[in-house]
């Protein structure tokens, strides 16, 4: 009051006061003289007292009657415009508090005065407001009257006043207590003696009330009395009054000042014998009306429940039991159970929508809840309150399920829209949508059985905001929203549990805070009884044991009716955020029955939310047969009425968010999830996340549901046990919309989550887990049994994920998890059932090795063996699939612990092992990359002993025939550990010995012997040994691949590092390894099948030169040939000194000829390489040549070959390898000597043996011929020829004319043998070109090495010219007569001359061009003949004479020859060797040995230059020319060789050589020449040529001998002969032509002759009369012609 107390406030307030006092004398100065006077008399006491006091403002109060007394008077006058002034006036005094009791009572008089005449109303309700507020000076009857002033007021016609006069009374209302709580605190100190109200009703009893507290009794009381219609005591003057409006002051009063009506048992006393007794007479309309029932009928009319009356008494109950619970505890329990029924159906709508809403008040105050817990149902003989409340909330929710409110289109249309899409719930029209008459919305709704009720927002969590309870201004029942009561009594449910679970749950904090020793009861299986939980805690308060029984009895009484509420809402709910709050209230009083060791409510609620999260009608057993769900299926009596428990409705329209199979054994279509029930699903993992250690033997529910689910979902289990979504194996795959799809990464990790929380569990609550685990695993064993279907893995997936958390104490929970894994699980028939029981069973093996324990592994090796011994066991699992985790587990720990395995290599190792041929390709393949790691990484760290087990396991999956490249890189395998051995050599040497020697010692003790492989052998040895074994078997493997690589690196190996062994060893490897292996090959390709091979396995084409098994052996054959004779020819040195060199020498050769003699091209040329290198022919092949086998130690090996020198035999054998050092460990100090000539002859002489056998059995025509004859192939025969030179070379010495004689037949047969068609564009040059095959020039080699031998050798061996000549004429003759092959048809080269050979012609044989070949034959003769002409044995064997018959062929035919070539080449070859051999004949002319000889020359003569094959077509005329010129040297020859020569020569041949040039001297015409041509083409040179030497011959003027006198005469008869008859021709001919010219060469004949018979006279005149003959004969050749013009010819000459 600050503000009106200081100086300027007081003056203003006179200025006004004087001013307001002016203006009221000026307004009443006609009409109201006396009023005018009082005024102005005020003034002037108003300034008086101003003037003459201090204290302006107390002394105002004193004399405020006076003060007052004028504006009084103003009202008196009824006048508006002066009762407003004076009104105004009045209440600036009183807010200046300058107003006396007296005055105050005065004021009140003249305001009721107006009241009673309606006048300024307002102003009169402001003036009486302004009284009472501003000051306490009104009491007692002025305080009532102003009261009942405004009471009265509140009653007026006018709507304004009223609602003014009615804020007016409730704020006088609240002035009047709050001036008792203000004269409560003032007096508060003092100490009060408080007297004891009596129980009895006089209103009289209030003498002990202070003043203030008196008129607030007497004012609370007069209001009960008015609402109860009966009259004031205290507001007297009161005309009318509401019920309604009394209740609301009632409500208030109680509301505001609840301290007053405690502290003061007045005030109590009223409360409980007015205000109760007057509520529950107030409902009694209420309780009686049902409604529906037909009035007209009763007897007594049954008065109606009044909507305002009946929601003011709610709220009155709701203040009292909120406010006065403890005071009034009998009545409460009336109040309740009233409430309660007035949730019955049969009460209206309205009603039971405020009442829900007074008990939405009540469930918001936990505390207030236990209290009736305690008072009521914790008393024997009470009623259970807080249990009906409970209970009635949920009936109250099912009726209105149940009972449609009647007239509400809105349910009738939805239950039509229903009806309409009656289908699956998966119809499209209604996924996520609600169907409602025809329209859709998305409203959160409850629905249920065709009943749609929408959930409205009312309140926030936690508080209760009635809307119905506040509608105090409508007088009838308003229509309450669908919906709205659900919606109310949802939240009461939602904050009745968040109330009570968070109350109970912070006092059991603090107990277990405070209590040290630590109750069990929220961890182990809690007791199930109250006695027992007592039991449990008697060492505890008597505090908490009371409290542990209100909690438990709170909690008993009501979770069957919070159940069966929520279970019916969650089914009915449409909403997220709806089934999220029912989820979240199931799962804490979940977790609270859990905590307090209430089995039976805990696996309730949890059913409840299994069930939720599963397909309605979900068949599983586990939430049908336990005692959780026998009580959900019970019915609950609530207040007399049986309430179903209803189970899931199928219609419910939830937005379905996933299609998949159920989890049965015989699958029943598909289930559909809605978004519903993964919500569901994620409120039971939080569960079982947040409240595991409570959950007991409810594990089984939790995950029994969770496996469904997860199924249905589609979550299949990845690596670590972890579920990742997955597609569905079979039938329907599982339809997922994106929704779900988001959340299932979500689920799936809180599904981890899950799992890796169980290791905070303590030991118990982990074995309930597994135990429950292992138990939902039998069950989906069961149901997989016997059928193929994807069987369930969650149990086995989460006994692994368990597991791994749980690693810190694996010890605990090992055998009861890998037992049931390995007898169960992965022994199961179902193929994914057991790949996921090894999948967690080596997960848990190799998590086990790899984590940190304490102690460590290598210091617990028990712990070691605990860990290992299952992966031991798997072993005797016979399924594949198991196997392979297995080997993939024992490739893991290879990677992570194989450096610390130590003595469990054997074990290891023989897991690798013992994987057999039959077990499929991936199996073999793991099993082999753990035998790689094991030979690339561990060989080292492993004992040596172990060593040959690694052997054994590669050898043994070379073997396998699964799958190729395993074989092949297995071998690799043999080889990196020979590497090894050979690298390690000594340090393993070292170690076997001593394990040998220990062995050796135990075996003596026992007296046994000491049994291994190689026995004899040391142990170093016998473990290459048993290498070479390993590779040997694989050498004769099926497969042509592994034959292959396992020959390259055996015999790589035994080069590389055979050096290691012992001297005496090498026997062992010659015998058992090599030609044992050898043996067996030989064996294998003789008798391989012949049958085309399609294909080699999937779409590889196989090579024509490898698809027979025949055919691929032989490539085997070849290589290990091949790897043997390198082996003789590089280990020589170390084989010779062994003893039986020469029987391995033999089995060598033997094999080489069988292996040549094969029907097999590629074997036999193979063989005879072979053959070359063990004769050192070629140095062995460097294997770095060769990519394909692995790397070796290139050993170069010394020469043998060379000219043997002098006397001896014997080589110093000088050792050139890096590893020459080694040879010191042998018996042998210095390097061995060959010393042994004979036997090393002997060798050689074998080897020619060997060499002959194969040459004439390979050459030998066969019998018959058809297809499959087989022929030997060029390069072979090549190959052959080719290796005699440089055997000759080692058995000159012995080699005669039988030997001779053989290889002659050899070379002949050799040259013979055609080819194939197809193969020969590949060989045969074509026809012009003229070049050897390789094989001919191989033949003239081995003659040319042969004739050179001769050359130098003794004259013992000269003897063999002749033979040589005879081989070579033979091969000459090849020219035009190419040889027969038996009697095989071959097309001739010859026939093809212009063309290229046909490759599909119908000769399969082609013979060779031997056109170049006999031509350089030829030439080889001549110049042989020019060395040897002279030779005895060339003389005397005829040579001359054959050389000349065998060129007689060619030269008689001529043209016909199938090479020009030949020909040409056979007349110089001749002219050649007639300059050499003609002197020689000569020379020997009388000895006779050449006689035969000069017929065959005549005739030779004779058959070339007459030849009687024509010249071709078209032939040019330069070539025509050329070759005439040879005729011509021919003659010549004659001319300067052998006339001169007539008297060596006989006869006979004389005269044929005669005769020969008479005939060419005449012109031979051709009639296939054109006119032109016939001078050029009649060989007028040839003619003449011949002519002159016949006329040369003719005089021979120095005749000295008779016989060149025959010569000239035999010359000149001859010349004369021809002579005339060209002469006579020319006449005839010339006469016949007439007048046309005779051709021009038979003019220049004419000529020709005329000028030789001319000269021929000349040359008689000379001579004597003893050529008269020929002249005679001459004469006559003139006479007979026509003289004219002969004569007329020689006067011309």
């Amino acid at each position: 009051m600050s503000g009106t107390n200081s100086p300027e406030a007081v003056k203003k307030l006179l200025e006004n006061m004087q001013s307001d006092l002016r203006a009221l004398s000026l307004e009443c100065k006609k009409k109201f003289p006396p009023v005018k006077e009082a005024a102005e008399s005020g003034i002037i006491k108003v300034k008086t007292i101003a003037a003459r006091n201090t204290e302006i403002l107390t002394a105002l109060k004193e004399n405020s009657s006076e003060v007052v007394q004028p504006f009084l008077m103003g009202c008196g006058t009824k006048e508006p415009k002066i009762t407003q002034l004076c009104l105004a006036a009045i209440q600036r005094l009183m807010s200046h508090e300058v107003v006396s009791e007296t005055a105050a009572g005065n004021i009140i008089n003249m305001l009721w005065q107006l009241m009673e005449n309606s006048l300024e109303e307002l102003k009169l309700l402001q003036t009486v407001l302004v009284l009472l507020t501003t000051n306490t000076v009104v009491h007692d009857e002025a305080l009532s009257k102003a009261i009942v002033l405004c009471f009265r007021l509140h009653f007026t016609k006018d709507n304004i006043t009223n609602n003014t006069a009615a804020a007016t009374v409730r704020q006088v209302v609240t002035v009047v207590f709050e001036r008792m709580v203000a004269e409560d605190e003032r007096h508060k100190d003092a100490i009060e003696q408080p007297v004891l109200v009596q129980g009895n009703s006089n209103r009289r009893s209030v003498s002990t009330l202070k003043p203030c507290a008196k008129d607030a009794y007497m004012l609370f009381q007069d209001l009960c009395q008015l609402v109860n219609a009966d009259a004031p005591y205290w507001l007297v003057g009161m005309t009318e009054m509401t019920r309604t409006f009394g209740l609301e002051l009632l409500e208030s009063v109680l509301n505001d000042f609840p301290q007053v009506f405690l502290q003061h048992q007045e005030f109590s006393f009223l409360l409980k014998e007015r205000v109760c007794p007057l509520v529950i007479k107030l409902f009694s309309p209420n309780i009686k009306f049902r409604q529906g029932s037909s009035t007209s009928s009763s007897p007594a009319p049954v008065e109606k429940p009044y909507f305002p009356i009946c929601m003011r008494l709610l709220r009155v109950v709701s203040v009292l039991i909120k406010q006065f619970y403890s005071l009034l505890v009998t009545e409460c329990e009336i109040f309740l159970s009233l409430l309660v029924k007035f949730l019955d159906a049969d009460k209206p709508q309205w009603l039971r929508a405020v009442a829900v809403e007074s008990i939405h008040r009540l469930c918001v105050q936990p505390q207030l809840l236990r209290s009736f817990c305690q008072s009521y149902d914790m008393k024997q003989h009470s009623t259970k309150v807080f249990r009906d409340i409970v209970n009635a909330l949920g009936s109250f929710i099912q009726s209105l399920f149940l009972v449609p409110p009647t007239g509400n289109p809105l349910a009738t249309t939805n239950q039509a829209g229903n009806n309409n899409s009656g289908g699956p719930v998966s119809a499209p029209a209604n996924s996520g949508m609600l169907g409602i008459g025809g329209g859709v919305t998305l409203l959160p709704a409850f629905e249920y059985r065709g009943t749609w009720i929408p959930i409205l927002t009312i309140t926030v969590q936690g508080s209760a905001k009635a809307t119905y309870l506040e509608m105090l201004d409508k007088v009838e029942p308003p229509t309450i929203p669908e919906g709205y009561a659900m919606s109310v009594a949802f939240h009461c449910l939602l904050d009745l549990v968040r109330g009570i679970t968070s109350m109970i749950e912070g006092e059991l904090g603090e107990a277990e805070t405070e209590c040290q020793t630590t109750t069990e009861a929220a961890s182990s299986p809690a007791p199930s009884s109250v006695q027992q939980d007592l039991q449990s805690t008697s060492d505890q308060t008597d505090k908490e044991i009371v409290s542990r029984a209100v909690w438990e009895e709170m909690v008993n009484a009501c979770w069957c009716g919070l159940l069966a509420a929520l279970s019916l809402l969650l089914d009915a709910s449409t909403d997220e955020a709806a089934t999220e709050n029912i989820l979240k209230a199931e799962l804490t009083m979940a977790a609270l029955c859990g905590r307090l060791g209430l089995v039976t409510s805990r696996d309730a609620f949890i059913t409840a939310i299994c069930k939720g999260s599963l397909p309605p009608h979900y068949a599983l057993t586990v939430l049908n047969t336990t005692t959780a769900a026998t009580l959900s299926s019970k019915s609950y009596s609530i207040q007399g009425q049986s309430v179903m428990m209803i189970s899931p409705s199928s219609e419910s329209h939830q937005q379905v968010v996933a299609v998949g199979q159920p989890l049965a054994v015989q699958a029943q279509g598909t289930v559909m999830l809605t978004s519903k029930n993964i919500q569901c699903m994620r409120t039971l993992l939080n569960l079982a996340h947040c409240h595991g250690a409570v959950l007991g033997t409810s594990w089984q529910l939790v995950l029994a549901t969770l496996q469904h689910l997860v199924w249905i979902l589609g979550l299949k289990p990845s690596s670590g046990g972890a579920l990742k979504p997955g597609r569905a194996v079979e039938g329907p795959s599982t339809v997922l919309t994106t929704a779900v799809m988001t959340d299932l990464p979500v689920i799936s990790n809180i599904l981890s989550r899950l799992f890796e929380s169980s290791q905070y569990l303590d030991d118990v609550s982990l074995h309930h887990l597994i135990n429950a685990l292992c138990s939902l695993s039998l069950e989906a064993m069961d149901m997989a049994y016997g059928n193929n279907k994807e069987p369930s893995l969650f149990a086995v997936a989460k006994l692994l994920e368990t597991g791994l958390v749980n690693m810190h104490r694996i010890e605990i929970l090992w055998r009861p998890l890998t037992g049931h894994l390995l007898e169960k699980v992965c022994q199961h028939p179902n193929s994914r059932m057991r790949e996921w029981g090894a999948e967690a069973l080596t997960s848990l093996i190799k998590a086990g090795l790899t984590f940190s324990h304490d102690p460590p592994l290598s210091k617990n090796q028990r712990l070691q063996l605990l860990l290992l011994n299952p992966l031991k066991e798997m072993s005797n699992i016979n399924h594949p699939d198991i196997r392979l985790k297995q080997l993939e587990c024992v490739l893991q720990i290879l990677q992570s612990q194989g450096d610390s395995l130590g003595p469990g290599w054997p074990l290891v190792l023989g897991v690798m092992g013992a994987i057999r041929n039959d077990q499929g390709e991936s199996l073999i393949r793991t099993a082999f990359q753990c035998l790689q790691l094991v030979v690339t990484d561990f060989l080292p760290t492993m004992p040596c002993t172990c060593l040959q087990i690694v052997v054994d396991v590669a050898g043994s999956f070379g073997l396998h025939n699964q799958e190729l490249n395993i074989s092949l890189t297995s071998i690799g395998l043999l080889w990196n550990i020979s590497d090894y051995f050979f690298q390690r050599g000594e340090t393993i040497e070292k170690e076997l010995n001593k394990e040998e020697a220990a062995q050796q010692k135990q075996a003596e003790e026992k007296g046994v012997v000491l049994n291994r492989p190689f026995h004899p052998a040391p142990p170093f040895d016998c473990l290459w040994l048993c290498l070479y074994a390993k590779l040997g078997e694989l050498c004769v493997d099926p497969r042509p691949a592994v034959r292959k690589s396992a020959g390259q690196t055996l015999f790589s190996t035994i080069g590389a590092h055979g050096t290691l062994l012992q001297h005496s060893t090498w026997h062992t490897v010659i015998w058992k390894v090599l030609f044992h292996l050898l043996d067996r090959v030989r064996e294998s390709s003789t008798t391989a099948d012949k049958e085309k091979i399609e294909s080699g396995g999937g779409n590889i084409l196989i090579h024509h030169s490898r698809d027979t098994a025949e055919k691929q052996w032989a490539e085997t054959w070849v290589l290990t040939l091949a790897g043997v004779a390198r082996i003789f020819n590089t280990r020589r040195y170390l084989l010779q000194p062994l003893g039986d060199f020469s029987r391995a020498w033999d089995v060598l050769l033997d094999h080489i000829q069988s292996a040549a003699l094969s029907k097999n091209n590629e074997v036999s040329l193979a063989a005879l390489k072979s053959f070359q290198e063990i004769l050192q022919i070629v140095s062995p092949v460097r294997d770095s040549e060769k990519p394909e086998t692995p790397p070796a130690v290139n050993v170069p090996v010394p020469a043998l070959i060379g000219s043997i020198s002098g006397p001896t035999l014997s080589r110093p054998f000088v050792r050139t390898d890096s590893i020459g050092e080694r040879l010191g460990k042998y018996s042998n100090p210095e390097p061995p000597i060959v010393n042994d000539e004979l036997e090393d002859l002997n060798l050689w002489w074998a080897a020619w043996n060997t060499w002959y056998k194969i040459g004439s059995e390979s050459t030998k025509p066969p019998i018959t011929f058809d297809k499959l004859t087989f022929i030997p192939s060029q390069p072979f025969l090549t190959a052959l020829i080719q290796i005699f030179p440089a055997l000759y070379h080692h058995i000159k010495t012995g080699f005669n004319m039988d030997d001779l004689q053989k290889l002659g037949v050899i070379l002949h047969s050799a040259v013979s043998v055609p080819i194939s068609s197809d193969a020969s564009p590949f060989i045969l040059p074509s026809y012009t070109e003229a070049v050897l095959t390789s094989l001919q020039e191989a033949v003239l080699t081995a003659l040319d090495v042969l004739q050179k031998a001769i050359c130098v050798g003794p004259e013992n061996m000269q003897i063999m010219y002749p033979a040589i000549f005879d081989q070579l004429l033979a091969f000459v003759e090849f020219s035009c007569k190419p040889p027969q092959y038996g009697q095989l048809e071959t097309k001739h080269i010859a026939n093809a001359k212009y063309n290229q050979i046909q490759l599909f012609a119908p000769a399969e044989w082609v013979a060779l061009n031997y056109v170049p070949f006999a031509e350089r034959s030829l030439e080889v003769v001549v110049d042989l003949y020019q060395k040897t002409a002279c030779h005895k044995a060339v003389v005397n064997e005829k040579v001359l004479q054959n050389i000349i018959k065998t060129l007689r062929v060619p030269l008689s035919l001529k043209y016909s020859c199938p090479s020009e070539s030949t020909w040409k080449l056979a007349v110089t070859s001749l002219l050649k060797v007639l300059s050499i051999g003609l002197p020689v004949a000569r020379q020997h002319a009388s000895s006779g040995k050449f006689d035969s000889m000069w017929p065959e020359l005549a005739n030779t003569f004779e058959d070339f230059l007459f030849t009687k094959s024509m010249p071709p077509d078209n032939l040019s005329i330069q070539e025509f020319q050329r070759n005439e010129s040879i005729d011509v040297e021919v003659v010549k020859l004659i001319s300067t060789e052998i006339l001169p020569y007539a008297n060596f020569i006989p006869k006979e041949f004389v005269g044929q050589i005669m005769a020969m040039l008479n005939k060419g001297s005449i012109h031979s015409q051709s009639s296939s020449f054109t006119e032109a041509e016939i001078d050029i083409r009649l060989r007028e040179e040839f003619s003449k040529m011949c002519f002159e030497t016949l006329l040369q011959f003719s005089f021979s003027n120095k005749v000295t001998t008779p016989q060149e006198g025959y010569i000239s005469r035999m010359a000149l008869s001859v010349l004369l002969k021809r002579s005339q008859d060209v002469l006579r021709r020319y006449i005839e001919d010339e006469r016949l032509s007439g007048k046309c010219p005779l051709p021009r060469q038979q003019v220049t004949e004419i000529i020709f002759v005329l000028k030789a018979v001319s000269t021929l006279i000349d040359s008689l005149k000379k001579t004597q009369p003893e050529n008269e003959l020929p002249f005679a004969e001459l004469s006559i050749v003139c006479v007979s012609d026509s003289p004219v013009k002969v004569g007329l010819f020689l006067l011309s000459l």
